[in-house]
């Protein structure tokens, strides 16, 4: 049996975005948190050859914290992205009809 998505209610298309963006943030954590430590033991290796500056902890520092807020940029993104997509798609299903799927 073959059913035609007609619409899609942009309000929840945001929700289910925003969380699973979110959530794909949350796999992007730890590589970013790594980069921020890695950073971190870069800086006092090279303090120790010669009077380095503070760019590297202030580089290693803003790796960290954008890791930390990958997550939640991901998910406004998400949720934001979300409405606006599933509003273009009511307005193109209307005019050519929407997403065939077939049910069981």
């Amino acid at each position: 049996m073959t059913r035609r998505i007609k619409r899609i209610a942009p309000l929840q298309a945001g929700k289910m975005l925003g969380a699973l963006y979110a959530c794909m943030g949350l796999l992007f954590l730890p590589f970013f948190a790594l980069a921020g430590v890695v950073g971190a033991f870069a800086q006092h290796a090279s303090e120790a050859q010669s009077a380095a500056t503070p760019a590297p902890t202030l580089l290693a520092g803003m790796m960290f914290g954008f890791g930390i807020l990958m997550p939640v940029f991901y998910g406004v993104m998400g949720f934001v992205f979300g409405i606006i997509m599933a509003a273009i798609y009511n307005l193109f299903a209307r005019w050519i009809g929407g997403f065939e799927v077939d049910v069981e």
